[in-house]
């Protein structure tokens, strides 16, 4: 109800009408996909999940566009805040290298180190889709930190799904 309220409210200050169920066009939701994608996508998420328990860098870095793509979990507006006001004033939340430091931190662990996905729910329209889940990282077989991650892919040239971005939220246990 209070989303309602709010929605309504706000739609009433900035002068227009909430969106209703009749006023959403018929092609809105309409994707393009296959059930070949559809298991080809489901594949890249396992293979990253086993490359990760057997800490294959090889074979996980092969499931990216490339090393560089962006590989963050967004530092809060609070903590954004904190670091412009201690020692950086051009800090935006994001660091550079992330999937280096990733690649980095797997091979030179000495535990364990596992990602479980819970909930996935893949999005896709043609050649462009979206992975989100729920998941906890867990080392030497305890979960550390939880959150949701979202993956953008895409289909590339040869026709293979590569993860394109990473981001997630990281909350850690207590």
């Amino acid at each position: 109800m209070r989303t309602i309220l709010l929605t309504a409210l706000t739609a009433l200050l900035m002068g227009t009408a909430p969106v209703g169920a009749a006023d959403v066009p018929a092609h809105i939701g309409r994707y393009t996909t296959t059930p070949e994608d559809q298991r080809e996508i489901n594949q890249v998420v396992a293979d990253f999940q086993f490359a990760l328990k057997t800490k294959n860098i090889r074979q996980l870095a092969a499931l990216m566009l490339h090393a560089d793509i962006p590989w963050s979990s967004p530092a809060s507006p609070e903590t954004i805040r904190k670091i412009r006001a201690e020692f950086e004033p051009n800090a935006n939340g994001l660091r550079a290298g992330g999937f280096h430091d990733f690649v980095r931190f797997i091979r030179e662990s000495k535990v364990p180190v596992e990602e479980r996905f819970y909930n996935v729910k893949i999005t896709q329209d043609k050649h462009v889709a979206w992975v989100m889940f729920d998941y906890e990282f867990v080392e030497d077989g305890k979960a550390w930190n939880y959150g949701i991650e979202t993956w953008q892919m895409m289909k590339n040239l040869e026709g293979k799904w590569k993860i394109g971005s990473v981001w997630w939220t990281t909350n850690l246990m207590q």
